[in-house]
């Protein structure tokens, strides 16, 4: 990956909605070469998805919460069991295994506290591999960005 790369990387986090003249121009580069650029960036696994970021707070999701997880045992299988309930779980915009005390860190978006008690009686406290966890409500986001800084 060259410098030309990551300015095209760069500009596409911002906004990958821009044409690929704007983003020439940006990159420093013609359009075609960004087109082959962009192509292969996609090919390599280096672009995974073209999203949309969506506010929750302007689908009625209110309440950020970060929990943390520790499992009671951590056999592969188990593991393997939890990653795939969390993948399942419409509440959880993000899991991450982690180190040091706990073992998972969730990020759950919810309308309000009576949902986050939903979601933590039917996806924590009825898995016996939950050994413990713990939750911090988020009261502003300071930042979010959801990209790699190239």
């Amino acid at each position: 990956m060259d410098d030309l790369d990551r300015r095209i990387l760069t500009a596409l986090q911002k906004n990958n909605r821009i044409s690929l003249t704007e983003l020439a121009e940006i990159a420093g580069s013609s359009a075609a070469s960004c087109m082959r650029r962009v192509n292969k960036l996609r090919s390599d696994g280096v672009i995974t998805a073209d999203i949309s970021l969506v506010d929750p707070k302007a689908l009625g999701k209110s309440l950020t919460v970060v929990l943390t997880v520790e499992l009671e045992r951590e056999r592969l299988d188990l593991v393997d069991e939890f990653k795939r309930a969390m993948r399942a779980a419409k509440e959880v915009t993000q899991c991450y295994v982690v180190t040091g005390d706990a073992d998972f860190v969730l990020i759950v978006a919810v309308e309000d506290v009576e949902a986050l008690d939903v979601f933590v009686k039917t996806k924590l406290y009825t898995n016996p591999n939950v050994r413990k966890f713990k939750s911090m409500i988020a009261l502003d986001r300071v930042k979010f960005e959801p990209r790699v800084l190239v």
